[in-house]
């Protein structure tokens, strides 16, 4: 039994990991199934990317949209602070990942990156950049090559690409806006706009609500340091997207970008000064924030029916069918 094991650190509300190696998660370890959801009509299914690594994804549709009408592309990464959660925990599966695909009437790929410890950053950025690849070889197949999954095939428009994340999955979906500027990817696939969503950026030095609040601040410097413990801490520059030596923001793929943010987020300072960085810099896209008052960090996933969240969804679907 766990509890009888040498309990080496506590990562709360996240994991425990004891002296031999076990890792013990608290929370984000629920399954659902995929398949049918008869209320919004959504129906999902599980996949795998990359056989060699186990890099998976959960795959969804609208399913009153039929051939030849094709739709968006929304390639999702999950939130999680790089320890919890998959597309089946069901405040994923069902409180987002469903209501998003219904909402934006788009197809939906959410990719199950490995998680740390066991699998140290960077394998998160590569997971999701092999999905990604992997959405790139998927729009130049044709006819009935092996391979090819039907679902993108028959309904999407890989002209409309957009990349999703929140919190740690925010961050990942800026990384790869970078990374696919920069990188020649096959196909014949376009990333239209990047939708960062309450994104887990942070720093050494405290800004905003950091400051008057440094117990948070102290926790979060501690969920980082775990999953990436490296020299510059908190300056590093997967979790620092403002830290001398990383990359412009100018250099970030897509036409447009939104920000969203809550206001009782620690993290919504850090996503504030992403949208300033960005608005103020040479990027040549569109850049708008969007910011739901009177809530904390991830609260559209814990209560997907208030109206603050459907509002946020909302402003998700327009963002996508916008021209």
């Amino acid at each position: 039994m766990l509890t009888e094991l040498e309990l080496e650190l506590e990562l709360l509300p996240y994991l425990r990991v004891y002296k031999n190696g076990v890792v013990e998660r608290l929370v984000g370890t629920r399954v659902t199934p995929p398949g049918l959801d008869s209320l919004t009509g959504v129906d999902s299914k599980d996949i795998t990317i990359v056989p060699e690594t186990g890099i998976s994804a959960r795959l969804y549709r609208p399913t009153a949209v039929e051939p030849p009408r094709k739709l968006p592309l929304i390639v999702y990464f999950h939130g999680g602070a790089f320890l919890i959660t998959s597309s089946a925990e069901p405040i994923y599966h069902n409180n987002c990942l469903i209501p998003l695909a219904a909402a934006t009437e788009s197809v939906v790929l959410s990719v199950n990156y490995r998680l740390a410890p066991e699998h140290p950053l960077p394998a998160a950025y590569d997971d999701s950049w092999a999905a990604l690849q992997w959405v790139a070889e998927q729009s130049k197949t044709s006819g009935d090559e092996a391979g090819q999954e039907p679902w993108l095939k028959q309904l999407v428009d890989f002209k409309k690409v957009f990349l999703f994340g929140d919190s740690a999955g925010g961050n990942i979906a800026h990384h790869m806006a970078l990374r696919a500027q920069n990188s020649h990817l096959a196909g014949k696939f376009k990333i239209r706009g990047i939708a960062l969503i309450q994104p887990y950026f942070w720093g050494r030095e405290p800004i905003g609500s950091e400051i008057t609040e440094p117990e948070k601040k102290a926790l979060v410097d501690g969920w980082w340091n775990f999953v990436c413990p490296s020299d510059r801490g908190n300056d590093d520059l997967l979790i620092n997207p403002f830290a001398d030596g990383s990359p412009s923001v100018e250099g970030l793929v897509g036409e447009k970008v939104v920000v969203i943010v809550a206001e009782k987020d620690i993290l919504r300072d850090r996503g504030m000064l992403y949208y300033e960085n960005l608005a103020k810099s040479h990027w040549k896209g569109k850049v708008d924030i969007f910011e739901t008052e009177g809530e904390d960090h991830a609260f559209h996933l814990l209560d997907p029916t208030s109206e603050k969240a459907k509002c946020l969804v909302n402003r998700l679907a327009l963002f996508v069918n916008e021209d």
